[in-house]
């Protein structure tokens, strides 16, 4: 069997820690700037369109501590999968985002 292991065999992960450390940095950069944007255009749109920011203002932190906590957690020998529940905030957030800059845009 090719794909099999010894049970205390050690686990090669390669790349693959680094590559996900990169992408959970490269998404919280592009929160921040999409938030950035978001904000501006508020700034030059008035009141109404900066309230559609403020959802993502408020998930921000939250896709903050959840890509510090997975990036740290990838530390790890064998670290542990994405629970579901954190992955379904990330996914919120990112929803957040996403229909708060379509608000802002559209404005």
């Amino acid at each position: 069997m090719s794909g099999a292991r010894a049970p205390g065999a050690r686990r090669d992960p390669g790349a693959q820690p680094e590559r996900t450390r990169l992408a959970w940095r490269r998404t919280s950069l592009a929160f921040a700037v999409a938030l950035v944007l978001m904000v501006r255009q508020a700034a030059l749109g008035g009141p109404p369109a900066g309230y559609a920011a403020v959802p993502a203002l408020l998930v921000w932190p939250v896709l903050l501590v959840v890509a510090r906590r997975r990036v740290r957690a990838l530390a790890a020998a064998r670290p542990r999968p994405l629970d579901a529940p954190v992955a379904l905030a990330v996914a919120a957030c990112t929803l957040a985002v996403a229909m708060s800059g379509v608000v802002v845009l559209l404005w």
